[in-house]
């Protein structure tokens, strides 16, 4: 192992941290919960555009550190497109070979942005496919599986060193009310959701974690049955997040509450925060916001007030060809009353 190589490749991604600012926490007014503030934390301004770019350091600095990855390491990772696309951008800085194994559905700007970065694509025919054969690949060229559904909770210090969790509270210190009531995220390892679960519990925070689930993912079921060998037959149609199967890293005791959010809904809201904003955004942010809008509708009504934080986990312009193309949703959303009925009476 050569050590040498080890400690400057650490010290590239190092640098490569220290030379990028923190992501902006945006807030979302809305004059119908004048008592409950939401704040969404803007992860698609990361270099390579999504919150990804977090856990990717992540998994390379715990490989490194490991010594599971050398000057001569193929980089294997199984992926729906965004981690891989950061884990393309960390294995070109190390001069490695990248290779993404994803399902042939992926939205064709992330491939061309894992190509942009040096990065080979795999595609295969279903997300079921892509673990085996991601360690398939693995064996056959003596390279590293990164396995992001596995070490994701694991290569993340959660106690601090700018992890999300850190970062958002440390944002939220000047605001109307600094301790959140509410923090939601979508699970797609189920690390991110891991470490704000386990951070708000470090501080002793009084502040809640819910976790939103898309359509045709099992992590709801789980958390309800907790039952870890339930699988789905199809993976869900919200890239990014949502799971087949109940992963490693998904921790369901630190969360409070979880939320199952129809494929409608989740790209009805993600089409109004677009208006709102005024720049496009992922679907995963889409199922995030139908949360955080269930939360405040809720607080309301009970007569709380507080604050609800949430992420923007990616930029809209990596789905110009599927959620934003008119031709894709008249084929699989707009007949959905599911989506008619909530982008109707969204607010």
């Amino acid at each position: 192992m050569n050590r040498d190589w080890i400690n400057q490749a650490i010290a590239k991604i190092e640098a490569d941290y220290v030379r990028s600012a923190d992501t902006h926490l945006i807030v979302l007014p809305l004059a119908c919960y004048p008592n409950i503030d939401i704040y969404l934390k803007d992860e698609s301004t990361h270099p390579t555009g999504s919150l990804k770019h977090r856990l990717a350091r992540s998994l390379f600095l715990y490989a490194l550190c490991n010594g599971w990855i050398n000057q001569d390491t193929v980089i294997i990772e199984s992926s729906s497109g965004s981690t891989a696309v950061s884990e393309a951008y960390f294995a070109r800085m190390l001069g490695l070979k990248f290779i993404a194994v994803m399902a042939k559905t992926t939205a064709a700007e992330k491939i061309k942005q894992i190509e942009f970065y040096g990065g080979q694509c795999h595609l295969v025919d279903s997300t079921n496919e892509i673990y085996q054969e991601s360690r398939r690949l693995a064996q056959e060229l003596g390279g590293h599986y990164m396995d992001q559904f596995t070490y994701a909770e694991r290569a993340t210090d959660w106690r601090g060193n700018n992890n999300i969790a850190k970062s958002m509270i440390e944002q939220m210190q000047k605001e109307r009310f600094p301790e959140p009531s509410w923090f939601v995220m979508s699970p797609g390892t189920g690390g991110t959701s891991a470490t704000i679960g386990r951070y708000i519990r470090y501080l002793g925070l009084q502040s809640q974690l819910m976790v939103a689930d898309p359509e045709h993912s099992v992590f709801y079921e789980f958390y309800q049955h907790g039952d870890a060998s339930i699988t789905a037959s199809s993976g869900s149609k919200i890239e990014g997040i949502g799971r087949p199967r109940v992963e490693p890293s998904f921790i369901a005791g630190v969360i409070d509450e979880m939320h199952k959010v129809p494929d409608g809904q989740s790209i009805a809201a993600m089409q109004w925060l677009n208006q709102r904003l005024g720049r496009k955004v992922g679907p995963s942010t889409g199922t995030n916001l139908v949360a955080v809008l269930a939360l405040a509708q809720r607080m309301q009504a009970n007569g709380e007030e507080g604050s609800i934080v949430s992420l923007i986990c990616d930029s809209g312009e990596r789905y110009l060809n599927t959620y934003y193309d008119p031709a894709w949703l008249s084929l699989h959303i707009q007949s959905d009353e599911v989506y008619q009925a909530y982008l109707n009476n969204i607010r």
